[in-house]
């Protein structure tokens, strides 16, 4: 019981996954939550394993407050604590504002948005018994600037940050870190779903002042320093990680 604990939402593929595997490295033991990619989470979990750590799975929808409350059970019964959360899930219809169903929006908000306040609720409780934690989410630029089809998540990441100032302060209190952490373009398979992918890749690879495009590595980097020691005085903030993209007006 004496190991540290993180939950990693959404750690069955892409950054969260890459988070999970680099706590695991860390010495955390890990709660690795999924929605649908079982395989691609027992994938990880083998991978945390090998570290000699514990992988606890988890199938949620994060967009579902029920769900949410069912996965901090297992946590509690089976690890007594927890002392990081990674908001890292996240999903979304991409489509012009003029075009969004109300389907769309509740979809996108609910895991994005609502998903982060009500798992950050249940986080803290656990987090009290063992003197406090640290919770760090996953933004994206879409949250400050305008990208094409991407109006719903972009709105539901702007929620995000604001959350994310809102329990920096309600949490400190409890000796509870909240931070942000927002990414440029990723080649990911999450990208896989905008139309526009390769013109969002040219962009950032010819674009970067840094003079290459972001990896999943500089985001896996930011949150673990943001989950350090060293990031104590650093609360509601949110770290752009984009190799200075977005400060060009192109």
């Amino acid at each position: 019981m004496s190991n540290k604990v993180a939950l990693v939402t959404g750690s069955s593929r892409g950054i969260g996954r890459a988070v999970a595997i680099e706590l695991a490295k860390e010495g955390y033991d890990l709660v690795i939550n999924y929605a649908r990619s079982k395989s691609k989470a027992l994938e990880v979990a083998e991978e945390i394993e090998k570290f000699g750590r514990k992988a606890l799975l988890v199938k949620a929808n994060i967009g579902d407050v029920q769900k949410i409350k069912e996965m901090f059970t297992q946590i509690r019964d089976t690890y007594g604590r927890l002392d990081v959360l990674v908001n890292n899930a996240a999903s979304g219809v991409l489509r012009p504002a003029m075009e969004l169903e109300e389907s769309h929006w509740n979809w996108t908000m609910n895991i994005n948005s609502k998903g982060l306040l009500f798992c950050s609720q249940e986080a803290a409780k656990l987090m009290e018994l063992n003197g406090g934690g640290k919770i760090v989410s996953l933004s994206s630029l879409g949250s400050i600037r305008y990208l094409e089809n991407y109006t719903s998540v972009g709105v539901s990441k702007a929620a995000v940050e604001a959350l994310t100032r809102y329990l920096a302060v309600e949490l400190a209190p409890k000796n509870i870190i909240v931070n942000a952490v927002s990414g440029g373009v990723l080649d990911t398979d999450a990208l896989n779903h905008f139309p526009n992918q390769e013109e969002m890749l040219e962009d950032a690879r010819k674009n970067t002042p840094a003079g290459r495009m972001v990896q999943i590595d500089d985001m896996v980097k930011t949150i673990k320093f943001l989950l350090s020691d060293d990031a104590f005085m650093i609360r509601g903030q949110t770290i752009i990680v984009d190799g200075g993209r977005s400060l060009l007006m192109l």
